[in-house]
């Protein structure tokens, strides 16, 4: 499976991130607003978002996300955890969309991108979202995740956050809310 495939969508492009997508990255990263219930709520801070940034490039599964209007990067989001026994998993996340671009369907557009190749290869994509973190929880529901009964704790600069498994199956793409006309 490609982890970092280009895909383009009616309003968007994904394609893999590059070590030159730091400064237009950063730039959408540094608002405070998007991290704020975030378990990760110091992300937007620069030496904080060099070290995601780096991690985002060694695991391979980075994609900036870009609006096809004007070109510019409006965020990003990866493919890991990568697991192809039994059908296959993969996990979407570490995702995160300029301001300008909440609310809309811009996040709907980017998951089913990402959802309809990721699910060409593998049985089930899994979203671990921080317990607290009701807006991304919020937007795992609008686009079809069910919350699974796993969950894991993840050590965090700010101590220990637990984080909720949402997944989204094969089968459950095609009949859900992102499923293609």
């Amino acid at each position: 499976m490609d982890r970092q495939p280009v895909l383009e969508g009616e309003r968007l492009l994904l394609r893999p991130l590059r070590a030159d997508d730091w400064e237009a990255l950063f730039a959408v990263a540094s608002d405070p607003e998007i991290w704020a219930i975030h378990p990760q709520h110091d992300r937007w801070q620069e030496p904080v978002f060099r070290a995601y940034f780096a991690d985002a490039l060694k695991q391979g599964g980075a994609l900036v996300v870009i609006d096809k209007t004007n070109g510019a990067i409006i965020g990003s989001s990866r493919m890991q955890a990568h697991d192809p026994a039994d059908g296959g998993s993969v996990e979407i996340g570490w995702t995160f969309l300029a301001r300008s671009h909440w609310g809309g369907s811009f996040n709907r557009e980017m998951k089913r991108l990402m959802l309809g190749h990721a699910l060409k290869f593998v049985e089930r994509v899994d979203f671990r979202v921080g317990e607290g973190n009701l807006r991304s929880r919020r937007a795992m529901e609008k686009i079809g995740g069910r919350l699974s009964d796993r969950s894991d704790i993840v050590d965090t600069a700010s101590g220990p956050v637990r984080h909720v498994v949402y997944e989204i199956t094969r089968d459950s793409f095609a009949d859900g809310p992102l499923k293609l006309p």
